[in-house]
């Protein structure tokens, strides 16, 4: 069986002993590949990976959403966690550990999931128009560390105090939901939990599932103690639409996109679909 193992160096928790490591866990023959900018994964997942019967990623979430826009023919896919997060390893049952994760990949069995898209691009676990893609906007603007690293879940919470102030914890409808309703801002869920901020679950949408369709949460208004309701799946006042196939959104005014945690532009529309059963990644 041939694999390629595409990596990012530039991962939050990537280093040379790591991948080495990681490569001593895996079966025997793979083909390290490593990346040198943005969109080298998805370069690398149609070309190389049409040749391979199995494909392995030590990287954090950008990565792997490149790899999933990458992948034209059916390829095992197993994901290591690499980033300061990694929520889709996570999100999938594997260590936090990437050698642990390599391990478990090595002897792992097959699970068939489901995809999202929003406007042509794939997501693996979450989509966002509004409060959590303006979020990935602002620590994305922060820039990288010296050593090419992204900022991390600190970043996250001192950006979305800061947002809450300057809007005084509140936000007010903006986004027409597809004929059920308007919300303050949109969340699209391909799986329950997952999170940016360590082993804090997020459980907006408790239903969703990556054997079944998308599940939609908006807030119809949002104050400080909603918002904290709302993330643990408890509050109310929320347009709520589980295991669907297609949604169409649109936005009063263009609104940040986000998709696996980055950041894809402003947009006015937005037309969702779930790949059910689209990709076979190893568990």
């Amino acid at each position: 069986m041939s694999a390629i193992l595409i990596v990012n160096p530039f991962a939050t928790n990537v280093t040379e002993e790591r991948v080495d490591a990681v490569v001593s866990a895996l079966p025997p023959g793979v083909e390290t590949l490593h990346t040198k900018a943005s969109g080298d994964a998805t370069t690398i997942a149609r070309e190389v990976g049409k040749d391979v019967d199995t494909i392995y990623v030590f990287s954090g979430d950008g990565t792997y959403n490149e790899v999933v826009n990458g992948v034209s023919r059916d390829v095992r896919l197993g994901f290591l966690p690499g980033g300061g997060t990694s929520v889709l390893p996570r999100a999938l049952g594997l260590p936090r550990d990437p050698v642990e994760a390599a391990h478990v990949l090595a002897h792992g069995h097959t699970r068939r999931v489901s995809l999202g898209r929003v406007n042509g691009r794939r997501f693996a676990f979450n989509a966002g128009i509004g409060l959590d893609a303006e979020l990935v906007r602002r620590v994305d603007g922060l820039g990288r560390k010296p050593d090419g690293r992204r900022a991390g879940d600190v970043a996250f919470v001192r950006e979305g105090l800061k947002f809450g102030a300057a809007h005084r914890f509140r936000l007010e409808p903006t986004i027409e939901l597809g004929g059920i309703g308007r919300g303050a801002f949109a969340m699209v869920a391909n799986c329950c939990p997952y999170t940016y901020m360590g082993s804090l679950g997020l459980r907006f949408a408790p239903k969703a599932t990556f054997e079944g369709g998308l599940d939609l949460v908006a807030p119809e208004r949002v104050g400080l103690p909603s918002l904290v309701w709302w993330a643990f799946g408890q509050g109310r006042g929320h347009i709520r639409a589980h295991d669907a196939d297609r949604f169409e959104l649109r936005c009063d005014v263009p609104m940040p996109l986000q998709v696996d945690g980055e950041d894809l532009g402003d947009i006015e529309e937005a037309s969702f679909e779930a790949e059910r059963a689209a990709v076979t990644v190893i568990v």
